[in-house]
């Protein structure tokens, strides 16, 4: 994602504050280009306490107005009492929802969370990353889901994640408040950005969190209560691994590895 000119980034992802926390760097990033960027959050109502939030944090990033799809959260029943939890919702209605976001949006990149579910393994995490896998190549094909608009293949998808080398002190902040940590291999890391730059701005979008800024057991708790130095050394950096959609361009007629 390193690139003289920047390409339009749509983040999805499965909770408010995700977007901050794991791309909060590149999408202030991006936005400062001049390129567009947008954000679906799978869970959490527009009516929930959390919306006004993510609003908020979404200004700070440039990136838009919440497009919140609105299920339950599989783990807080507050999120969305009258709607189910995105791990049980029918799937294809799931991917229809967000395939019409990304023809709307039309990004040319995707990003969300990796297949492990970002280092704590969250079941929204993970449904969130296979419905965005599954989205973004339904997006480019007419046939699928015709009634959320004209088809759209972005250019990238880039999967969030951490690698083994780069959890540090988030290992122990984490393991103490009773969470597990799930890093993947650093081989499986195609793309690291140093946000140092818009570090100052993806800070002031996850403090826009204030309900798990409070709280002690999420992330941007853990953070907000570390030194400046501990705090940069685990936000100044963000890691992804790129899963290219749609056919390659020039691709040999036969299968390579």
């Amino acid at each position: 994602m390193n690139h003289p000119s920047l390409p339009s980034l749509l983040g999805v992802f499965a909770h408010p504050d995700d977007e901050s926390l794991l791309a909060g760097g590149v999408l202030a990033q991006h936005h400062a280009a001049g390129a567009r960027t947008a954000v679906v959050t799978a869970t959490w109502a527009p009516e929930s306490r959390r919306a006004p939030e993510l609003a908020d944090a979404l200004a700070v990033l440039g990136a838009g107005a919440p497009r919140l799809l609105g299920y339950g959260d599989a783990r807080n029943a507050e999120a969305a009492p009258s709607r189910p939890r995105l791990v049980d919702a029918p799937l294809d209605e799931v991917i229809g929802r967000l395939v019409a976001h990304i023809r709307d949006f039309r990004p040319d990149i995707v990003v969300t969370h990796d297949a492990l579910g970002q280092l704590t393994g969250h079941p929204d995490h993970v449904r969130t990353h296979q419905i965005a896998l599954l989205a973004v190549e339904a997006a480019g094909l007419a046939h699928l889901h015709p009634e959320a608009g004209p088809p759209w293949q972005p250019a990238a998808l880039y999967a969030a994640t951490h690698p083994e080398s780069g959890v540090g002190l988030l290992r122990p902040l984490l393991e103490g408040v009773g969470k597990k940590v799930l890093a993947v291999p650093d081989s499986y890391v195609t793309t690291s950005v140093d946000v140092t730059p818009w570090a100052d701005v993806k800070w002031r979008a996850i403090l826009a969190h204030r309900g798990e800024v409070a709280r002690e057991r999420p992330l941007p708790g853990i953070l907000a209560r570390l030194p400046e130095f501990d705090r940069a050394q685990m936000i100044n950096t963000e890691h992804f691994t790129r899963l290219s959609p749609g056919p390659e361009k020039g691709a040999p007629n036969r299968l390579t590895v």
